[in-house]
């Protein structure tokens, strides 16, 4: 081996300097087309800010501190309007509030789902800057994407958790609008970690503390009543007896699809037609094949005694709309039925497949709404809410149409969405504020969480969807729930308020013991 090498050096000594440079300049242009390649075929997975595709995807997940709209266009006004107010707040003097939803959804449905809740998130948002009497700390909103399935949940939740220790100082997540099995696991981790986190629309009754005496995500608290509440809400206004009605339900369920047949079951024991199922695909934003189990449901409620005239259905809004044309087309024509469902009824307010030739032949659908713009205007009861609440909103909106508020794009509130949302904003503000210590700028994170059980009495949260007095479990109490009705035109109508009690709370709204 020695004799080799002595051997290499003498002939690189006998090698002309100029054939020496050459060969040089030569290694250095080979190694420069090398890492030329490597540049060019490297695949640049970022998307913005905070923002990535992972390596088994198209989807710009994470959370984006940017202006970054995630290639929908109807966000950008909102999430520019956003930007501009994130970008007038000076260091130290805020903290930040993770909007959590699945921001690059395709589903129409919930794509407005989405746009409305982020129209309300960023009012509340600029309302606690700008109208709260100099109240700080001030809030900075940042988009927090688990994926259109919330698949990528864990991915999102990881980069929350870091923005608690930096200088983002993320003190809360709001949103979290769909009760699905990844946003329960996101829900678990993020309080089992200590982040706060306030529920907008999720109404499933295990993505919910108190449940049999135990709180599994400490520091949750939602604006939305359970599925539980809201089916005894319910059945306060139908007073429908089981011998009238029948169950159509999901199985095997989600979260939410499953803690509803729960509740609606208790309502219909005794019931001599039982629970009738249908399965749809995993992901329930699909069509699938059960507008032929509809249609084969459709006719076994056309053999059923001509009394029965309610059907319940436990489901999300893609079935629904699915059982509802089926009913529409029934051959039993001379029978009219009301349909009973939840609160995912509202996403068919804007649903152009839905056919609405059906509500005008006999079929009926209402369900529980969180929140309904209509619902304190005329009659409204002397407690849990009031028509100057929401008028705060509608000012708020009307001017955040124009700069500097807005612009925000089109807003509708009649799916509800903006308004639960800009409400579940404003608790998040509640309890950042009421945790931070005289004197100091900026609350511990642990503290935010322990301030759920207070808001109650004088210290509840006005809510434009009514009041949210919380119990010791985080879950508002005897909240109101606006009965809306499909309407053949479009859209939807107020019915009346119903209440979880079957009467408002008092005036102290103290949740009982």
């Amino acid at each position: 081996m020695r004799a080799w090498i002595h051997e290499l050096v003498q002939r690189i000594r006998t090698i002309p300097i100029y054939r020496y440079t050459a060969l040089v300049v030569a290694a250095a242009l080979v190694f420069g087309l090398v890492q030329l390649t490597r540049t060019l075929l490297h695949d640049d997975r970022s998307c913005a800010a905070g923002v990535a595709r992972p390596e088994d995807s198209g989807e710009c997940v994470g959370v984006s501190t940017s202006a970054f709209d995630f290639g929908q266009r109807r966000f950008a006004d909102t999430i520019r309007a956003m930007a501009r107010e994130n970008s007038s707040l000076k260091a130290g003097t805020y903290v930040t509030v993770a909007l959590f939803e699945p921001f690059t959804a395709t589903d129409a449905d919930m794509t407005n789902d989405v746009l409305h809740e982020l129209q309300g998130a960023y009012v509340a948002q600029y309302q606690a800057n700008h109208d709260d009497n100099g109240e700080t700390p001030y809030i900075r909103l940042v988009l927090a994407n688990p994926g259109a399935t919330g698949a990528y949940w864990e991915r999102t939740v990881d980069r929350i958790v870091t923005m608690t220790t930096s200088s983002d100082r993320l003190r809360a997540v709001t949103g979290i609008g769909t009760s699905t099995d990844n946003n329960k696991k996101a829900v678990a981790k993020l309080t089992r970690l200590g982040v706060p986190v306030i529920g907008t629309s999720i109404t499933a009754d295990d993505l919910a503390n108190g449940q049999r005496g135990k709180d599994p995500y400490p520091g949750l608290a939602r604006v939305s009543p359970t599925n539980t509440d809201e089916a005894r809400a319910l059945a306060a206004y139908a007073k429908v007896t089981a011998d009238r009605a029948l169950l159509v339900y999901d199985k095997p369920g989600d979260p939410y699809t499953k803690t509803l047949q729960q509740a609606f079951a208790t309502l219909l024991k005794g019931s001599p037609y039982g629970s009738w199922p249908f399965t749809p695909p995993a992901d329930r934003s699909q069509e699938g094949s059960t507008p032929n189990t509809f249609r084969q449901i459709t006719d076994l409620i056309c053999d059923t005694d001509a009394k029965l005239d309610t059907v319940f259905f436990a489901g999300r809004h893609t079935q629904l709309r699915q059982f509802i044309n089926a009913l529409g087309r029934r051959g039993c024509q001379s029978r009219t039925f009301t349909v009973l469902t939840g609160d995912e009824g509202s996403y068919l307010t804007g649903d152009k497949k839905l056919d609405r030739s059906a509500l005008q032949h006999g079929v009926a659908v209402r369900y529980t709404a969180l929140a309904h713009p209509d619902a304190w205007i005329d009659k409204a009861p002397a407690t849990g809410g009031s028509a100057q609440d929401t008028q705060v909103l509608d000012k708020l909106l009307a001017t955040a149409k124009t700069s500097p508020v807005g612009p925000v794009g089109a807003v509708s509130l009649d799916d509800g969405q903006a308004i639960i949302a800009y409400d579940a904003m404003r608790l998040a503000v509640h309890g950042i504020r009421e945790a931070t210590p005289d004197q100091q700028k900026i609350p511990p994170l642990s503290d935010v969480g322990l301030q759920w059980p207070q808001v109650k009495g004088s210290l509840r949260v006005n809510g434009a969807s009514g009041w949210i007095c919380l119990d010791v479990h985080g879950n508002p109490y005897d909240k109101a729930v606006p009965i809306v009705e499909l309407t053949p035109q479009g859209g939807s109508r107020f019915v009346r308020i119903a209440w979880p009690e079957d009467r408002p709370p008092g005036k102290e709204c103290l949740p009982p013991a």
